[in-house]
């Protein structure tokens, strides 16, 4: 079998925004995938410091497959895979943020699952925080769960780093202003497009979610925009009046457990 025959036919799409110290151990997992995506978009997010110049040297290291998508003006992650979307030319699209990295089977184990389900437009599997170099044990043929809206509206079950989506579907991501990826998962689901999850552990978060230094470091900004993105969804008629009252209070009260849990560890 030859290389481009055995590539998968996935668009990575990185948004990157000031990762000079995580770049490279996110493309690296990227690149040790023992199943190969056909391209890396790497979206430099108005970074204004050393980013973009690195991207660029590791475009020419590891050049043809890696395209580098310059962005003018800041715009948060949601936007950046936007330009990613719109760029790229393979009929699956794969996310990862540039401080995350993929178990080397990632693409391997979740493609090989999409092909013998060719009905699914939305796919996502489990992640945890790894705070060394030891990955989990998986499994050829992960447990798999369909994801309704109820189960999303209690607990977003697709962290961004494990999701691969159709590249036709006609949905895109909102502004920092939502919790964007939770909002764009909800819509797909919504809409009522086939959405499971892979209860298997192929992608990992180098920092702890909701840490100080992360994009949810701040709490009550992240639960302002998760409100806003249900919000949203009622806007448009996705929810109802009563869907969207019940689904915020909850948002709250699961505000209020980590708030506590949190201040319980100082």
């Amino acid at each position: 079998m030859s290389e481009m025959t055995h590539l998968a036919p996935v668009s990575v799409i990185i948004p990157c925004y000031r990762c000079v110290e995580t770049m490279e151990r996110s493309l690296a997992s990227v690149l040790n995938q023992t199943r190969q995506p056909s391209e890396i978009l790497l979206v430099d997010d108005a970074s204004g410091d050393g980013t973009l110049e690195l991207l660029y040297q590791l475009q020419k290291l590891h050049a043809p497959r890696i395209k580098v998508i310059p962005l003018v003006k800041n715009g948060g992650p949601g936007l950046a895979r936007n330009a990613g979307w719109n760029a790229a030319t393979q009929p699956w699209l794969a996310f990862l943020d540039s401080d995350d990295i993929w178990h080397p089977r990632k693409l391997e184990i979740q493609m090989a699952w999409l092909e013998s389900h060719p009905d699914v437009a939305l796919c996502g599997h489990s992640s945890e925080f790894l705070a060394g170099d030891i990955y989990p044990r998986v499994v050829d043929m992960p447990e798999e769960v369909r994801l309704s809206p109820l189960k999303m509206l209690i607990s977003n079950r697709l962290p961004t780093r494990s999701v691969m989506l159709r590249r036709d579907l006609s949905f895109r991501f909102l502004g920092k202003e939502v919790t964007e990826d939770y909002l764009l998962w909800l819509e797909i689901i919504l809409s009522g497009a086939s959405a499971y999850r892979l209860e298997s552990c192929l992608a990992f978060s180098l920092r702890p979610d909701f840490s100080p230094g992360g994009y949810s470091g701040q709490l009550w900004t992240h639960e302002k925009r998760e409100i806003a993105a249900l919000r949203n969804l009622y806007a448009k008629g996705g929810l109802s009046w009563a869907s969207f009252g019940l689904s915020a209070i909850w948002s709250l009260t699961k505000f209020l457990r980590r708030l506590w849990r949190m201040r319980n560890k100082r």
